[in-house]
């Protein structure tokens, strides 16, 4: 096992609870809202989200011809990533993670206000997600804390997957997460890339773009115990040493895809379909979690991509058979 059971146990908690945090927000369908329109109700796209509003596709041939420009996205941003690292624009990097968090937030929010049970007036529903994203967003990029990191990752992911589920169906999502579980795999067995991006975001940027748990070994724990009664003797002399803490990780690449392919399933087959895929998605990441081994660095989605797969294939047989 690559981290002791309960770091294990916390990340798949926080993983499964940023899946279903993310089905809420899709089906909230912030992009949408009710009109009525000569004497009938009519879903029409969302005015006061009209700057974010991804491209409303209907048929096929739309989403493939959206598709290479997604491609194209991802490719730039990762670029972009590199470079910026690269020639150490410290200050870009930070003022660009804290526009994406602070959109994510906002969007995640608005979700929220849209599933209450009571009317909130327009004006006031752009309001109040925005006076709460930015601070949380300026304390996680510029202040660095553990509490705030962890609890704004649960609700970044799914206020990005708002945006790109739109643009998907079950084929180009198929071969999005082919291709980046491809690129998952070079870049950590092959290239460094995704160890060398966590180090500088960590030591660095004093950020990170994932869930981030530090803890002390059993070892180390023992240590600490001795050390501390050591200190309570009169006649202890020793000096302070320093101690190390390992850190779980978690990419947020691992946490978001999941969330739009089972947000893609929702949308196709429903929220039972969307479920499958889900589990799929934490069976996959468990058996990693639990069959790594310590101090190597292994692709999360190649794994995860597994357990989608396995998920989508079940809802496609289930539903054949008419049980779901």
């Amino acid at each position: 096992m690559k981290h002791n059971l309960n770091i294990t146990i916390i990340l798949l908690s926080m993983f499964i609870i940023t899946q279903f945090i993310g089905l809420a927000v899709l089906n909230a369908d912030i992009f949408h809202v009710e009109q009525e329109i000569n004497g009938t109700i009519q879903e029409v796209s969302n005015p006061q989200l009209s700057w974010i509003q991804p491209p409303e596709i209907e048929t096929n041939k739309g989403f493939w011809s959206i598709f290479p420009s997604l491609l194209i996205a991802f490719v730039i941003a990762i670029s972009l990533l590199f470079l910026l690292s690269k020639f150490k624009f410290e200050f870009v990097l930070k003022a660009w993670f804290f526009v994406v968090v602070s959109i994510a937030l906002f969007l995640t929010i608005y979700a929220f206000e849209k599933i209450v049970p009571f009317m909130i007036h327009p004006i006031v529903a752009l309001i109040i997600p925005a006076v709460i994203a930015l601070p949380f967003a300026f304390i996680k990029i510029y202040r660095r804390n553990f509490l705030v990191h962890n609890a704004t990752e649960l609700l970044i992911y799914p206020g990005i997957a708002a945006v790109f589920v739109p643009i998907l169906n079950i084929w180009t999502i198929i071969v999005l997460l082919i291709l980046i579980s491809v690129y998952d795999i070079w870049a950590v067995w092959h290239s460094g890339f995704m160890q060398k991006m966590a180090k500088y975001q960590i030591n660095k940027l004093k950020i990170f773009a994932g869930f981030f748990v530090p803890y002390v070994s059993k070892k180390m724990r023992l240590k600490l115990k001795k050390m501390r009664s050591l200190a309570k003797s009169k006649k202890s002399k020793s000096k302070a040493k320093k101690i190390k803490v390992n850190i779980a990780i978690l990419g947020g690449g691992d946490v978001i895809f999941p969330i739009i392919a089972a947000g893609v399933m929702l949308k196709t087959l429903g929220l039972a379909s969307a479920l499958f895929v889900i589990a799929g998605a934490t069976l996959g990441l468990g058996y990693l979690f639990f069959f790594a081994k310590k101090k190597k660095f292994y692709p999360a989605m190649p794994f995860i991509t597994a357990g989608i797969f396995v998920g989508i294939i079940l809802s496609y047989v289930l539903r054949y058979f008419s049980i779901i």
